[in-house]
């Protein structure tokens, strides 16, 4: 099993902060064998993906290598789908039952993103599970130290995989968040991309499997225990810097 950090952007993205070289590097020296990006659709042009994908060949070595992707967002900038495997670029805000559909006939992997952001659960057709690999049930950026209150539910009725993304646009953002894939060396984005594709991947918080934290318990809440102290921290810091 190697280590993969998942829903990361670099400076392709127009709020990301770091080049491509610099992530694969601190990322490696973090144990990271893989980055499964996912630059904001906005900008990206089918010409601007090949000239994305050849940058990410070129981050990549022995030691990291760098998957394209795309964060694909629907016209009200709510749902939010990561895909990797993809040749072609499918556009700025596509309907998302649109996207999915070109999603599932390219044969490209598809994850729904914080559900939790601007209450994007609520716009959640069960339908989509046909399409979708797997849910994020805990994203950095959006849920901080805890997983998702609202995605779990989503999970109903289907055989959709848990996800854990960073949702990486800085250093803030670091946390261990891992998806674990079981595929043997050498490692390409094919061989990557059907491994996530085949099921063949678990995904992992603070060392452990993400299974452990969503049933309600003593690790959960103690999780939501420390972000809730984070969050208010983080307040208490903003207003000692306005002041």
């Amino acid at each position: 099993m190697i280590k993969a950090a998942c829903h990361i952007h670099s400076d392709w993205s127009y709020d990301g902060k770091w080049a491509l070289p610099k992530l694969a590097d601190e990322f490696g020296r973090r144990g990271y064998r893989v980055l499964l990006m996912t630059e904001h659709d906005r900008g990206f042009t089918p010409a601007r993906l090949e000239e994305y994908r050849r940058a990410c060949a070129a981050a990549s070595s022995d030691v990291v290598k760098v998957i394209p992707g795309i964060e694909y967002s629907d016209a009200s900038n709510t749902i939010h789908i990561l895909v990797w495997g993809a040749d072609s670029f499918f556009g700025e805000a596509v309907p998302s039952v649109e996207l999915l559909e070109r999603v599932k006939a390219a044969g490209s992997v598809a994850v729904l993103a914080h559900p939790s952001r601007k209450e994007a659960w609520k716009q959640f057709d069960p339908h989509w599970a046909h399409f979708l690999l797997g849910i994020e049930v805990w994203n950095r950026k959006t849920d901080g130290w805890a997983p998702s209150k609202t995605a779990v539910p989503l999970f109903a009725g289907t055989t959709l995989l848990p996800f854990v993304g960073m949702d990486f646009h800085t250093s803030r953002q670091f946390f261990p968040l891992a998806t674990e894939l079981d595929v043997p060396p050498p490692f390409t984005e094919s061989s990557i991309v059907d491994c996530l594709r085949s099921r063949r991947c678990r995904a992992t918080a603070l060392g452990r499997p993400i299974a452990e934290y969503l049933p309600q318990g003593w690790r959960r809440s103690g999780l939501r225990a420390a972000e809730l102290g984070r969050r208010t921290v983080a307040r208490t810091l903003r207003k000692l810097k306005v002041v």
